[in-house]
């Protein structure tokens, strides 16, 4: 074990961990004679054997990091006592969205990566804020063979601000302790909503609040703060997902620094909007002859459940014969759920440049039970 002190409050252990069996195994073999011939086996070793080692090592790491990993804090006490409240409790709850990746590499002889992504941190609920951080890695599946670990990437989480979504793009490296890899590696879009124990996830917002609300509309009001109402009309505390309907409006304002898709290094560029769950679409005008266009167009869409729908937006070139594909970005909703509205530049993926630039807003439209 290596300690690394860096001057701060904290210390940094950098650990390398080998494992052997030591057992003593004894047989007692009866052979036709009567005689008793005692055998004693020793120090018997796993070696190189596919997929058995390396689920014994990844058992043991788990075990070890679990015990070793901060936080963990271990409360020793020197008079009878009740210690409890010094012991690390729930502090609140991290929301992940793992919404896209790009510059994906086929890593594979015949057709394109597989890849998949585990997200992991005591199962995202935080205990430490100022000191945990949330881990991403991207694999590559194999099949029968072990995955193997395209990149990783980590956000602490004390670069969040509570109870505000943050839209954030992770360059993966190959390895969190070394930082200075300058390669161009795979992105991986997340979007983070950190909820300290107490504090509303702004759902509730979702609802009117100066209306008179119908029973219906009570209940999904506090599904949202994560109560359920009982039918005498008393609360009951108990999380369920929320369908949230209402209606979003797209101004997509204007472009910055596209990629070229003509021969003169210019392009007519239009914007295609998709409502990923409806499959609902709108698409803006062309701008000819521009790399900076400005639409300055509103757009409105239906959305039935916002909680979980996604805007997708793609730019592309007319041609005579067809058109070229100019980057796209994909957008959940829960930020301008949220908010209410937002403006903000968007970078456009699969292509070397290019951003958008879009004004979003929110109008919820509330249930109201008719009365006969």
């Amino acid at each position: 074990i290596s300690i690394i002190e860096d001057g701060s409050e904290g210390i940094t252990m950098e650990l390398e961990m080998q494992w052997d069996g030591n057992p003593s195994i004894i047989l007692d073999i009866k052979p036709y004679v009567d005689v008793a011939l005692p055998v004693q086996v020793k120090n018997i070793r796993f070696t190189a054997i596919p997929g058995l080692s390396d689920a014994i090592e990844g058992t043991i790491w788990d075990v070890v990091e679990d015990s070793i990993m901060w936080p963990i804090q271990k409360v020793i006490p020197i008079l009878l006592g009740d210690y409890s409240d010094l012991e690390l409790k729930p502090t609140g709850v991290l929301e992940v969205k793992l919404v896209q990746a790009k510059e994906l590499t086929n890593k594979d002889l015949i057709g394109k990566s597989n890849p998949f992504a585990v997200l992991y941190h005591f199962e995202f609920v935080v205990e430490d804020p100022l000191t945990q951080h949330l881990v991403v890695k991207i694999y590559e599946d194999k099949g029968l063979q072990s995955a193997e670990l395209i990149g990783c990437a980590h956000i602490f989480l004390n670069e969040l601000e509570p109870g505000k979504v943050k839209d954030i793009w992770l360059k993966l490296v190959k390895d969190l302790e070394i930082q200075r890899d300058k390669k161009n590696r795979v992105q991986v879009h997340l979007e983070l909503l950190y909820c300290p124990n107490g504090m509303n996830n702004g759902l509730s917002k979702l609802f009117s609040q100066n209306e008179s609300m119908t029973s219906l509309e009570r209940v999904l009001k506090n599904s949202a703060e994560g109560k359920e109402v009982s039918p005498n009309g008393s609360e009951i505390n108990n999380r369920r997902e929320v369908i949230v309907r209402g209606v979003l409006s797209v101004t997509v304002v204007s472009g910055n620094d596209l990629p070229p898709a003509d021969i003169g290094g210019k392009a007519d560029p239009y914007v295609v909007m998709i409502m990923k769950k409806a499959q609902i679409k709108s698409k803006t005008r062309v701008v000819n002859e521009s790399l900076n266009p400005v639409w300055n167009q509103t757009f409105d869409f239906v959305v039935e459940d916002g909680l979980h729908d996604m805007l997708m937006l793609e730019v592309w070139d007319p041609d005579t014969f067809g058109k070229d594909f100019m980057g796209k970005c994909i957008l959940t909703l829960k930020r301008v759920l949220i908010e209410g509205e937002n403006k903000d530049s968007y970078e456009l993926a699969e292509v070397k440049s290019g951003k958008l630039n879009l004004h979003l807003k929110w109008n919820p439209q509330p249930i109201y039970r008719d009365y006969q």
